[in-house]
This record gives C-alpha cells, structure tokens and sequence, in this order.
C-alpha cells in the first residue's frame, strides 16, 4: 500500500460517528471537516472550564520546565533536587487513569465527552501538551493563518528551529487548510522546501490555502515567514480516508494500550 493510499494516521485524519438519518462520517470537531474554520474561531475566542484551564496551566508549566533545562548550567546536585521532584510529581500521577484522546474527542457528538480533547492534547496546537510549541490557528480570507515562537528545546541549527519541527508545523497547519476542500482525510505526502534559516524564540507566520481538490485528493501549498522573510513553503497532499481504515486504527490503538 503506498503513501497516497494509506495516509499518515498521525495528523488530519476522520473519526467515525453514526450523523444524521444513521450516516456514517467524519465525527464534528475532527481536523479537516467543514465545520473546523468555526471550530478554531470558538476554541480561540472561548473561556476554559477550570478543569481546562488548569490542564493549559499545567501544559505550561511542563513547557516551561523543558525549555529551562534545556541547556541548563545547573549543577549535579540541583538537578538531583528537580529529578527528585519530577519523579515525585511522576508517582503522584501514577494511580489517575490513563484514557485515550480519541476516545474522548471522537466520540464527543454521541457520549458527551470532552470536545476540546484534540485541540488541548495536538503536539503541535494543544495547550495542555508540553511537546506542543503551541501554533495557534485560525482562518480568514480562504485561507488558513498561523502563529507560532519556538524556544529553545526547538532548535536544531544555532538559533534556529529544527527543520523537523518544521515540518510537523506545516503538517497540521496544511491538515487544518484541507477543510475547505470539503473532503477531510490524512496527509499522504507533504513536501517542505527551505528557504531560509527559521530563527528560534521568534514569531513565526504561517498560511495554507488549498490548490486544487481532484476525487479523493486534496492538494494544499502553505508558506511560513519570520517577519517579511520566507523560510519555507510546502505542499501537501491529502487523501480522504475509507472511514472503516479510521474505525480499524481506533482498535489497534486501543488494543495496544489498553494495559498503559
């Protein structure tokens, strides 16, 4: 099975709900769906429940922490005091159940459940994820626009960020563009050209529109500048999903860890 037949299962991809009349689509909220220009306007303009705000306020924290030790001119015996309180903060976590994001997020229009798990939890937009830089996004004018500062767990070449971090940027930003082609589905190849060196702890400017929607594919072209520079463009292809595949990863995953 090649690239453009399976898709990345990491980013831009439907889960399933039973929709209107018993139909089977792409559950609300999900990257890619009609609905998610309106979806990133609420989630950007909305206030967090306090359960929320607190995992934003945590997501921070461990943020924070990552980017100071990055580099850190710490002694042995100050970084034996924070491993020793990370490893407490570690155990403390131990005993609260470890539940699944898409179990949470997918299946919010049928069980109630949070809806807001993938925008917290995204390695790249969550709020709540110390991987996440976070990039926030939102639309206008056809297209999708970005905003990013990537600090200095980020950075790959001195005083710039890591092309790979790059590129996953560029992954959800062009996963969020595909939604105004009306066929939501996964990346099935994305393709960065570098311009110029990305600078770290600078805000970074993305956009995505798409080019051209033909069947199944989705073919999107995103830009990302520092100021008036570019550097880097991509084009990504997406390919809309078999909803059984997404029905068939969601098992896999759950089988996999279920004991975690």
């Amino acid at each position: 099975m090649t690239n453009d037949e399976a898709g990345d299962p990491a980013t831009g991809g439907a889960s399933s709900t039973d929709g209107p009349g018993g139909d089977r689509g792409p559950a609300v909220g999900t990257p890619g769906v009609s609905e998610w220009p309106d979806l990133l306007t609420a989630y950007g303009s909305e206030v967090p429940s306090r359960r929320r705000a607190e995992l934003h306020r945590t997501g921070e924290a461990l943020r924070q922490i990552v980017h100071r030790l990055h580099g850190s001119k710490a002694g042995a015996d100050e970084l034996a005091a924070v491993a020793d309180d990370l490893e407490r903060l570690t155990r403390q976590l131990d005993d609260l159940t470890v539940g699944s994001v898409y179990e949470g997020f997918g299946e919010s229009p049928l069980a109630g459940r949070d809806p807001h798990a993938f925008f917290d939890h995204s390695p790249m937009l969550g709020r709540a994820n110390p991987l996440a830089p976070p990039l926030d996004l939102w639309v206008a004018d056809d297209a999708v626009h970005g905003r990013a500062v990537f600090q200095a767990a980020y950075e790959g070449p001195p005083g710039c960020v890591h092309g790979g971090y790059i590129a996953a940027a560029f992954d959800e930003v062009l996963g969020s563009t595909q939604s105004m082609g009306g066929r939501p589905g996964m990346t099935g190849r994305l393709t960065i050209h570098y311009r110029s060196p990305t600078p770290l702890r600078t805000e970074l400017r993305f956009e995505g529109r798409v080019v051209e929607v033909t069947g199944r594919k989705t073919f999107t072209y995103g830009t990302l500048h520092a100021g008036e520079r570019l550097c880097a463009e991509a084009e990504g292809l997406f390919i809309a999903i078999d909803i059984e595949k997404m029905i068939e990863l969601r098992a896999a995953r759950e089988s996999r860890f279920s004991e975690s």
